[in-house]
């Protein structure tokens, strides 16, 4: 992706309310498609919940009141957020960047791989499910188990990118009990602690910065930076 235009990297303190997120991106994609402001990777955490995008099987959502459930126009199904999970809300203009979907998808998979690459942890794709995995055959799974790590779900509007995804860091796990997460049952899902990497969110931060100036061939600069 051409990287001439500065991309502004933000992270938000405490737990960001979903529905201000969501208006936050709607706001901040306008104003990139208009030319306006720039590009930003936006870091937050949520309280827990549940976000059902357009593939969502109404299903697979097993445990509808144990916490708030919102509709989104991202793509997937159903996914989780709560507290020790990084969420990247990405909003890129893929009109300076070329407008490839397939690859700006694939470069947000390549960006959580080499993220993860940082704890010695080998993250990868797999075809037919989105997101990235983890072999736990050697990391005290049984063999052939794999779990999802890191989620993705992208919406395009004027081909401005908005949602992104979110890596387990140390969130609850068991939460995930009430839905079927991606709508796949077979597999499980894993985060960096539960691997036995003890990592903070500011480590998982740090890489994810690293790894995102190298993926994406762009400058960083923080909203301070003007």
């Amino acid at each position: 992706m051409n990287g001439s235009f500065p991309v502004e990297w933000r992270k938000e303190g405490g737990y960001t309310p979903y529905e201000a997120a969501v208006a936050e991106m709607e706001h901040r994609v306008a104003e990139i498609a208009a030319g306006e402001a720039r590009e930003r990777v936006w870091l937050v955490e949520h309280e827990p919940l549940y976000t059902a995008g357009t593939s969502a099987q109404e299903t697979d959502l097993l445990a509808p009141d144990r916490f708030p459930v919102f509709r989104t126009g991202r793509g997937g199904e159903f996914t989780y957020h709560g507290p020790g999970q990084r969420v990247a809300y990405v909003m890129m203009d893929l009109n300076r960047r070329g407008k490839d979907v397939r690859r700006y998808v694939r470069d947000l998979e390549e960006w959580i791989i080499r993220a993860l690459a940082e704890f010695g942890v080998t993250g990868e794709r797999r075809e037919g499910r989105v997101g990235i995995w983890v072999d736990r055959t050697h990391r005290g799974g049984l063999p052939g188990q794999e779990d999802k790590i890191a989620a993705i779900g992208v919406r395009l509007r004027r081909w401005v990118s908005f949602h992104g995804i979110s890596l387990n860091v140390e969130p609850d796990l068991g939460h995930y009990a009430g839905i079927v997460p991606c709508g796949i049952s077979e597999h499980g899902v894993t985060s960096l602690v539960d691997l036995g990497i003890t990592a903070t969110m500011d480590d998982v931060d740090a890489a994810l910065k690293t790894a995102f100036r190298d993926v994406f061939g762009v400058e960083l600069v923080t909203p301070s930076d003007g």
